[in-house]
């Protein structure tokens, strides 16, 4: 893991006494609701429709226990006893007072965390593949230049107000874990013919009202040009990004509009910075600057590489284990670079508990855990789990063991109840409608491990609105909530894809017809489910058979639904 340095630290210690500062002269009445507003979301912290909410960033998903720990004192000593791992690689707290939103911003700093850049019209936190690093299918390891990214970024004075957020995410493996296609900036790490370490660089990605996939403008662009394509980048979309109109104010709006004329202006931008450079302005990376920070990324102390080893997780397994544990390897535990190894995810998908949510005592677990079992680190994921990056294959048993005392065992990772949502209307003044009790339901639904085993792989993606923090649009099975005439319904989507190999090329899903009632959703989504069980072919996976015989059985078995409660049609 990347290790703060002096000049890191005294940079969050400054920003969190700033901020403490910005509040006091708030809470005076000497800074206004709209004056400290700005300065508020350049730290984190929202107004949502109850209480204050708070963004913290766990850059490219890297967490220690020591963190773990600090932001289990908060959700318990600040909070209601718990937060949300969002689909960004952040922690949200929704219930600490404003008035100790300084002592919050304490905390964090004393353990090399905070809120900078979680909000705002600004770069936000660059994110990546939860397995970088570790991967058996890892090109290069997509960290140091994440962290480079994150260095470069932070508070860049012409970056601070872009015309909307931005988003950067990168990948180093031959698979795409960080759904680089739906982001503003997607960078795929690759090898030349010679060997060269290089990016793909694809701009305009991105979901919400209009959901596009983000186009290729560089195939392969050497690495230490990075930074310097990237504020080229920044500063085209900085100049000629639709300011007047906050819905079409995203990145993607311009490259649609423009096409083949953004990408000319950024390559010509990009030389001009490049000419420029007679006193040294242009972040050319040197090789040493790399090194610098790829240190922090070695193989923990302790993590022993043995060629040897037979890299057989089922090896570990004890000769009368039971099947939870049996079915837990399969679902839970994954390949790994290092012979020997796995990396182990803690689900926090499981009844009773919002999906992504998390409470103190969890994560006070999750830091025992990572703390026995894996060098002291831990890993958010895009799916809102927690990985544990070096487990020792003789370590599986015991560590299952205590992952199920906590409730981390479900072994549902990839099935259907392993699902991503949103907070939804029961936090976020946004929101048109509530996630949660939808997946509360369809996880009451879907107990059965036998049932859900033979429906086998399926991404359940929810919003509560447009704003797609769900990620509904990649869901094989999406669900988006609207509102119509004051009531909450739902559009079902089939089909999205976020990218990984499992999913196929990015691709947002089809809205399967008229929006449904909240009591018909869980419905609903049992009729597509027992659909694909009727038309699958052998061993066909849920989104290979949507893309085999299309969404007319799916919208008929949905609107047989509707017919049997008789709903009245939302259009």
């Amino acid at each position: 893991m990347y290790q703060y340095t002096e000049f890191d630290r005294h940079f969050v210690h400054q920003r969190a006494a700033q901020f403490r500062d910005q509040l006091q002269r708030h809470l005076a009445g000497q800074l206004g609701d709209e004056e400290f507003k700005a300065l508020r979301l350049q730290n984190g912290w929202y107004i949502q429709r109850h209480a204050p909410m708070l963004r913290i960033a766990i850059p490219y998903g890297e967490v220690s226990s020591t963190q773990l720990r600090t932001l289990a004192r908060i959700a318990r000593e600040y909070d209601r006893g718990y937060g949300h791992f969002t689909t960004r690689q952040n922690i949200q707290f929704n219930w600490i007072p404003l008035e100790r939103a300084a002592d919050v911003m304490d905390e964090l700093a004393a353990v090399n965390m905070h809120g900078i850049q979680t909000s705002g019209n600004c770069i936000r936190n660059i994110t990546s593949d939860a397995f970088a690093g570790i991967a058996p299918d890892e090109i290069v390891d997509p960290r140091p230049y994440c962290e480079l990214m994150r260095q470069w970024s932070t508070l860049h004075p012409e970056f601070a107000f872009l015309p909307r957020k931005f988003k950067i995410a990168v990948s180093g493996a031959a698979e795409d874990r960080a759904a680089i296609g739906w982001h503003d900036v997607g960078l795929q790490l690759r090898r030349n013919e010679a060997g060269d370490v290089g990016f793909q660089v694809l701009v305009g990605g991105g979901m919400g009202r209009t959901p596009l996939i983000a186009t290729v403008v560089r195939d392969f662009l050497p690495w230490q040009q990075i930074l310097v394509y990237l504020e080229a980048i920044a500063r085209v979309y900085n100049r000629y990004g639709r300011r007047d109109n906050m819905y079409k104010a995203r990145i993607k709006i311009l490259v649609k509009a423009e096409g083949q004329k953004f990408i000319d202006a950024v390559e010509a931008e990009f030389r001009q910075i490049l000419e420029r450079d007679a006193d040294g302005a242009a972040h050319i990376l040197p090789q040493e600057e790399l090194d610098r920070v790829a240190q922090h990324f070695d193989v923990p102390a302790g993590v022993r590489y043995d060629p040897q080893a037979a890299n057989d997780a089922l090896a570990a397994a004890p000769v009368d284990a039971p099947l939870a544990y049996r079915r837990w390897l399969e679902r839970n535990v994954h390949g790994h670079r290092f012979p020997g190894y796995r990396a182990v995810t803690l689900s926090l998908k499981r009844v009773g508990q919002a999906p992504g949510d998390v409470t103190d005592g969890q994560l006070e677990r999750a830091a025992d855990l990572a703390e026995r079992y894996s060098a002291g680190e831990a890993r958010v994921t895009h799916d809102q789990n927690l990985v544990l990056p070096w487990v020792h294959e003789s370590e599986l048993y015991a560590l299952w063991q205590e992952a199920k005392a906590a409730s981390f065992a479900t072994p549902n990772i990839g099935l259907l109840t392993d699902m991503i949502a949103c907070p939804g209307g029961d936090f976020c003044g946004l929101a048109n409608a509530r996630s949660i009790p939808i997946a509360e339901q369809v996880a009451q639904r879907y107990q059965d491990l036998d049932e859900l085993y033979d429906i086998g792989d399926i991404d359940v993606h929810m919003s509560g609105c447009m704003n797609s923090c769900g990620h509904h649009h990649t869901g094989h099975i999406g669900i988006l909530g609207v509102d119509k005439d004051g009531a909450e319904w739902y559009q079902i989507t089939l089909g999205g894809s976020d990218g990984s190999i499992q999913s196929g090329p990015s691709a947002p899903g089809k809205v399967i017809g008229p929006s449904f009632a909240a009591d018909e959703v869980v419905d609903v989504i049992d009729a597509v489910v027992e659909t694909y069980r009727e038309q699958r072919a052998t061993n066909e996976r849920f989104i290979d058979t949507v893309k085999r015989v299309g969404l007319e059985p799916f919208k008929n078995a949905a609107n047989a639904v509707r017919r049997t409660t008789g709903k009245v049609l939302a259009a």
